[in-house]
């Protein structure tokens, strides 16, 4: 999580850099008129066209964390993959989605924590849960909740058919310790299990893994991270508190099949975006209309077009509805 005061940091301390260099910028273009060499001349328009691109990005930048003024946009995100029907096909997809978001993770400068994770049959996965930690991870991350949908030509298909993969992503913010969420022991069913990972030293030989179910709402967490039981325990009620407290906002909204639908649902008239690999190339956000044909760069962690685009769709229907 970050403190309410980290995160106004994280917006005033870019505002006074881009300050400090229009101020630098000004004296660079007074210094200009006053040249007379030429090639001294040419040299500082070179020096001043180059950090007036560098400012103008950073107010891109500045002016995209403002649509981030939404309760716990400033805090850490918990992202679950669910790969969809469809077997290997569906678990390689979810396991390119992991990919994608580490790859994310990375360009944002945010720490990536895997929480629980179940391989799939034969490749890919069947799930998995991590934590998106820095700041507004999940201002950020929210934008990706909902049904992800690929269309390619199988690896796996040995005729070279074209198929076509679902995978569901839910997100969820990691919420401060004074919020209360009811949670009742009678409530919860706890099992243990061994880790499922990769392989290698790092795999448990006890039953330290811990799954809750949240009888009541049918909700399921997981954690196999640590080495201890406890604190596989502790981790996985921190994450069961976060969805409860979404399950609730979203009871309130009367919303609960948009973002926690029946495993049934991950498949077509859900998915919010679109990832064509065959017959042409095409990444398509269907509730922003936001499209490029470079599949590969966002398939490696280039998502930050249609984040903004979602967030600026977002705060367009709050000005309407205020309006109104």
């Amino acid at each position: 999580m970050i403190h309410r005061t980290n995160a106004i940091k994280v917006l005033l301390d870019p505002l006074d850099a881009l300050s400090a260099s229009l101020a630098d910028a000004s004296d660079v273009l007074d210094l200009m008129d006053m040249e007379e060499d030429e090639s001294q001349r040419a040299t500082a328009e070179k020096d001043l066209s180059e950090q007036l691109e560098r400012m103008e990005e950073a107010l891109r930048q500045l002016e995209f964390k403002t649509l981030l003024g939404e309760d716990f946009d400033a805090n850490n995100a918990y992202v679950s993959l669910h790969a969809g029907a469809g077997g290997t096909e569906s678990c390689d997809w979810s396991d390119m989605l992991y990919r994608m978001y580490r790859r994310y993770a990375e360009r944002q400068g945010f720490e990536l924590s895997v929480m629980d994770i179940q391989a799939g049959d034969e490749a890919g996965l069947k799930s998995v849960t991590f934590l998106v930690s820095g700041p507004y991870a999940y201002g950020y991350m929210k934008a990706e909740r909902g049904v992800h949908r690929l269309v390619r030509i199988s690896p796996f298909d040995s005729n070279q058919r074209r198929h076509t993969s679902f995978a569901a992503v839910d997100v969820v913010a990691e919420i401060d310790d004074d919020i209360e969420v009811a949670v009742e022991e009678k409530d919860l069913r706890i099992d243990t299990y061994r880790s499922s990972g990769a392989g290698g030293q790092h795999v448990n030989t006890t039953d330290s893994a811990v799954r809750i179910t949240h009888i009541p709402t049918g909700i399921i967490v997981a954690c196999q991270a640590e080495r201890s039981q406890h604190k596989n325990r502790d981790k996985a009620m921190k994450i069961l508190t976060a969805k409860l407290y979404e399950w609730e906002q979203d009871q309130q909204r009367k919303e609960m099949e948009k973002f926690y639908g029946d495993k049934g649902e991950i498949a077509w008239g859900r998915q919010i975006r679109s990832y064509v690999m065959q017959p042409y190339t095409m990444v398509k956000d269907h509730r922003t209309e936001y499209q490029t044909g470079n599949v590969d760069a966002v398939l490696d962690g280039a998502l930050e077009d249609f984040i903004e685009a979602y967030l600026k769709k977002g705060r367009r229907h709050e000005s309407a509805g205020k309006d109104r």
